[in-house]
């Protein structure tokens, strides 16, 4: 098998992984607490990567797209944080629901929407060039939207620890790493064979990530379903009118095809598998609910993303617009 029959091929992976995952979780629950001690390992090891892929030393030629980043940056961090604030205010009376559902709500992917847009007709290059812009932009915004749609009648404390120690392992570490490794393959044989051969790498560890992420939880998903059923029409609703969110960026700032489809993946896929382990650093008494909220969240959106991958070119077509710039 070719690196590019597996990359062809990672969305059936994927699928097939899930399945498996759910699988595992409900017929051997017991292994989901052995499953959970590897969530954190297997995520830093998927961060590291995906950075391997992404081009930090270039990323001027992802800035330098003007329209293309305006458009991402309006869909992503003001459409979208008011689509999220409006879908939730139902959930002010369920705080650990909320908390989850604004974890994954507000934060743009920067892993496999890379992989939808391409198979969606978008710009994948596009796309993989602004993820670190979109990675940097939540980590700061990520606090801010918090703490004024929680509010401070939620009765939720956000310990900030538990959140800075998640973001120096699975963010911080493996983008140093990463950038290091991509410095360093340039100057040496050695470090250059260790980066061709992670190369090969995201898809498994995508897969290993969706299997120990969701066989550690799909228990508690299930258990809790009841009392996340409050969610689930939240996260329908931001699966049909999210794309709307990413098209109408689009428009205002007259994007081609592609670029637009870019951009509307990127506002209708969110981050559940790296934001779920702030969900598991949270306080007791909402930590399960918060991160079976975001795991549901990602049941709902991978379903999703086969409707998108047909749905979305036919909504964007193509109408001979230049190159955006």
């Amino acid at each position: 098998m070719t690196r590019d029959t597996l990359e062809q091929n990672q969305i059936p992976v994927y699928f097939v992984t899930v399945a498996l995952a759910i699988a595992l979780g409900l017929l051997a629950p017991s292994a989901s607490q052995h499953l959970e001690l590897l969530v954190t390992p297997a995520i830093a090891m998927l961060m590291y990567a995906m950075f391997l892929q992404i081009p930090f030393l270039d990323l001027r030629q992802g800035l330098s797209n003007g329209r293309f980043m305006a458009a991402l940056l309006l869909a992503n961090f003001v459409l979208i944080p008011l689509l999220v604030w409006s879908l939730t205010r139902g959930l002010v009376d369920h705080p650990a629901i909320l908390l989850g559902a604004l974890l994954v709500l507000l934060t743009p992917c920067i892993d496999y929407v890379v992989v939808f847009t391409h198979i969606g007709k978008g710009d994948a290059r596009l796309m993989l060039a602004a993820t670190p812009v979109l990675l940097l932009l939540q980590l700061l915004l990520l606090p801010v939207y918090l703490g004024l749609m929680l509010g401070a009648q939620s009765g939720v404390v956000v310990a900030v620890g538990p959140f800075v120690e998640a973001f120096v392992l699975l963010i911080v570490a493996p983008m140093i790493l990463a950038v290091l490794t991509a410095t360093l393959s340039r100057r040496s044989a050695v470090i250059s064979r260790w980066y061709d051969v992670w190369a090969w790498l995201p898809v498994p560890a995508m897969a290993l990530v969706l299997l120990v992420v969701i066989g550690s939880q799909i228990v508690s998903v299930v258990r809790d379903i009841e009392l996340l059923a409050p969610v689930i029409p939240v996260y329908i609703g931001f699966l049909l009118l999210a794309p709307l969110m990413g098209a109408l960026a689009s428009r205002v700032f007259t994007l081609p095809a592609t670029a637009a489809r870019a951009v509307t993946f990127s506002a209708a896929t969110r981050n559940s598998l790296v934001v779920l382990p702030l969900a598991l650093a949270l306080p007791d008494g909402v930590r399960e609910l918060a991160a079976a909220a975001v795991i549901t969240q990602t049941l709902v959106e991978l379903v999703g993303e086969l409707a998108y991958v047909r749905l979305i070119p036919a909504l964007l077509r193509s109408t001979g617009r230049p190159p955006a710039s």
